[in-house]
């Protein structure tokens, strides 16, 4: 079974305010990722919550989502992944990371990697635009507890630097995999992206 882990529990502090609550096309910036999550080929979906917690939790109450709240979200996203992945269940072969302010991110690239993770038999599925790697990542959670003795600081680039031999990359036209909002300037851009 593979699960997405939507990591949904950061505190926003460069943008200033709830950036997940910010509109996106005619929903929130969360509701668009979490719809594109769930209508994907995963199987089921986890959202880490922790920062603004309530307000995200009423915009996600209608889609087939678990969730789980992470009481350490001040320690980073890093705390973030280990509460997601430690809450899947022990049925679960991989996780796909995603970061929920990628609101431009189509589910056909979630798609890709699970059916490259599925056909190439490979750990670390990344998707790569202009030779550049990007976001979602997939993981097989046969390295789960390495990823648990990880150092904060290094967190998954770790993961991926100790196993070149088991990464695939994936080769994506969604220059979106590169870009996520973390302050106004950001979110302006990608809203003028969106526009076109």
């Amino acid at each position: 079974m593979i699960w997405a882990v939507v990591l949904a529990a950061g505190e926003s502090r460069r943008m200033g305010r709830p950036k997940l609550l910010l509109p996106y096309g005619k929903e929130t910036i969360i509701e668009t990722v979490v719809r594109t999550v769930v209508a994907s080929s995963v199987d089921r979906t986890l959202v880490v919550l922790g920062g603004h917690r309530k307000e995200i939790e009423e915009k996600i109450h209608g889609f087939a989502v678990k969730k789980v709240i992470n009481r350490e979200y001040r320690k980073g996203m890093f705390s973030s992944v280990l509460c997601g992945l430690g809450s899947l269940p022990r049925s679960a072969r991989a996780a796909v990371l995603v970061l929920a302010d990628q609101p431009g991110i189509p589910a056909g690239v979630i798609d890709s990697l699970v059916e490259s993770f599925r056909r190439k038999k490979k750990g670390l599925v990344v998707p790569v635009y202009r030779k550049k790697r990007g976001h979602p990542l997939l993981l097989d959670l046969k390295y789960l507890r390495e990823v648990e003795a990880l150092p904060p600081d290094v967190g998954l680039r770790g993961l991926l630097r100790g196993h070149p031999e088991d990464i695939l990359e994936v080769h994506v036209s969604t220059p979106e995999i590169l870009r996520d909002i973390d302050s106004p300037g950001d979110y302006r851009k990608t809203r003028e992206i969106q526009a076109k």
